[in-house]
């Protein structure tokens, strides 16, 4: 039992971790940011003065300044799997690498501006009316109900590490 579903994990790690993710990480960053005509760069001043604090109000939605949101976006995205990655594509590319560690990383803060504006715009509320966000509210809400098995799956998903 044991030995079949490591077969099928690892076929399955296989099959999602191809070129085609690659083709469709890249083609679909490049393909948002210029349908979004570069608003993650126009934009970048006044991100800036979010964070900063120029627009806070008192009264808003949330229980955390727009500070506190980015160091917890960036700890969730930025861990020692990153890092080490870094590490290991310099070292076994050169310094090509990192020009294509760049690429990505202009085209992947479209998809990111993507995502935080989905996030943003899909939130929901517990049972106690504290605001509440993440991907399953994300499918949930802007899917509709009939999606909410994916959000499970989602869920579950990123328990067990898949």
């Amino acid at each position: 039992m044991l030995e079949t579903l490591q077969t099928w994990s690892e076929s399955f790690s296989n099959w999602a971790w191809g070129y085609h993710l690659l083709l469709l990480l890249i083609g679909g960053g490049i393909f948002l940011l210029i349908y979004s005509r570069f608003q993650p760069f126009l934009f970048i001043m006044h991100g800036i003065d979010v964070l900063r604090g120029k627009y806070n109000e008192e009264d808003s939605d949330g229980d955390i300044s727009p500070f506190a949101a980015l160091a917890s976006a960036i700890a969730g995205t930025v861990g020692m799997g990153n890092i080490a990655g870094v590490a290991v594509a310099i070292t076994m590319g050169g310094p090509g690498a990192i020009f294509w560690m760049w690429v990505a990383a202009v085209v992947g803060m479209a998809t990111e501006f993507f995502g935080g504006t989905l996030a943003l715009m899909y939130r929901g509320k517990d049972s106690l009316g504290n605001v509440q966000g993440g991907t399953m509210y994300m499918i949930t809400e802007g899917l509709g109900k009939k999606w909410r098995p994916l959000a499970v799956f989602f869920a579950a998903a990123g328990m067990i590490g898949l």
